[in-house]
C-alpha cells in the first residue's frame, strides 16, 4: 500500500466511544501535525474484515482479530478500549445451562466477545453471526437462545426482560487478574515509523481533548448513535474511554499480551514472532 503523507484513511465504529475519541483529530479541533484523517466507519467486525484484506492503513480492531494480523498491523499506544468491569455479556430470556446445542448470537466470529466465549464454553459451538444491535431482537424473537452483547446494549437488555447468564469480562478479570483488552487502534507495518508515531501522538491529543471536552464531541457522538438516549451515551463512553485509551502502559500491554499468550496455549492462533507494540 501507498501512503498520503497527510491524507489519512481511518476506521473507527459508530459507536459513542470511538466517535467520542476521534472527533477532534476529524474534524480539526487540535493539531493534527498536518494530517487529514478520511473516516471509513463501520462496525467493528466489517472493520475486521476490511483488516483482513489489509485496506484500512490505520483502523479499529477487536484483539481478538489483530491476533491473527499482527504480521500486517502494528498495535498503536492510543485509542484503545481496555478496562475493568467493562467485558461482554451472554444473555437470554432465562437461565439456561449452555451446552453445545445452545444457538447463542454473536457480533461476529473475529471478535475479542466471541474469543472469550471460547474461552469459557469451548463446548458452545453453535453460534449464529449476527451485528451487535440486532442480537437482543434475535434472543426475545427465539432465533438464538442466548445472545453476545457488547457495546450500548449492556446498559438495555435488563428493560427487554432479558437475563443476564453470565459477565464474561468479570470471567476473563478472575482468570487473567487484569483488565480485558477489547479493542485497539492498529496501523499497517508498512507505514513509515514517522508517520505511525506521528498518527499516535495526534491520537492520543485527540483522546486527552475529548476527556477534557466531554460536550465537544456530542454533535458527532450523536449523528451515529441511531435513538440511543444521552444517558447511554455518556454511560458507554465512560465505560470505554479511561487511562487506557490514552496510552496502554505497561499494565495495558502486560493484559493485551496475556490475551494472546491464553490464544497461544488453546491453539486459537500460532505463536505471534513480531513486536506487536508502536
Amino acid at each position: 500500500m501507498s501512503y498520503n503523507s497527510s491524507l489519512i484513511t481511518i476506521g473507527f465504529s459508530p459507536c459513542p466511544n470511538d466517535c467520542f475519541i476521534f472527533d477532534a483529530m476529524i474534524h480539526g479541533k487540535i493539531d493534527t501535525e498536518g494530517l487529514i484523517f478520511e473516516p471509513v466507519i463501520e462496525d467493528v467486525e466489517a472493520l475486521n474484515q476490511k483488516a483482513f484484506k489489509g485496506l484500512l492503513a490505520v483502523t479499529k480492531l477487536s484483539y481478538h482479530a489483530y491476533a491473527y494480523l499482527t504480521d500486517m498491523y502494528q498495535l498503536l499506544n492510543a485509542g484503545s478500549a481496555l478496562g475493568n468491569n467493562c467485558g461482554p455479556l451472554l444473555i437470554a430470556k432465562s437461565e439456561l445451562e449452555v451446552s453445545a446445542s445452545t444457538r447463542i448470537a454473536i457480533p461476529g466470529k473475529y471478535t475479542t466477545a466471541n474469543f472469550l466465549l471460547s474461552l469459557a464454553f469451548p463446548e458452545a459451538t453453535n453460534k449464529i453471526e449476527t451485528i451487535f444491535s440486532g442480537i437482543e431482537d434475535a434472543v426475545l424473537n427465539g432465533d438464538a437462545d442466548a445472545g453476545l452483547i457488547i457495546h450500548e446494549n449492556r446498559f438495555t437488555y435488563e428493560e427487554k426482560g432479558l437475563k443476564k447468564l453470565i459477565d464474561l469480562g468479570e470471567y476473563w478479570e478472575t482468570l487473567a487478574k487484569a483488565p480485558i483488552p477489547l479493542g485497539g487502534i492498529v496501523a499497517r507495518r508498512d507505514m513509515p515509523e514517522e508517520l505511525k508515531h506521528k498518527i499516535d501522538r495526534v491520537l492520543r491529543r485527540s483522546v486527552e481533548y475529548a476527556l477534557a471536552n466531554p460536550g465537544a464531541s456530542l454533535n458527532f457522538v450523536k449523528a451515529h448513535a441511531q435513538e440511543m438516549s444521552e444517558e447511554v451515551m455518556y454511560k458507554h463512553i465512560a465505560l470505554y474511554v479511561n487511562n487506557y485509551s490514552v496510552d496502554l502502559g505497561e499494565e495495558g500491554r502486560r493484559a493485551v499480551k496475556l490475551l494472546f499468550d491464553k490464544a497461544v496455549e488453546l491453539g486459537v492462533i500460532g505463536k505471534i514472532e513480531e513486536e506487536i507494540f508502536l
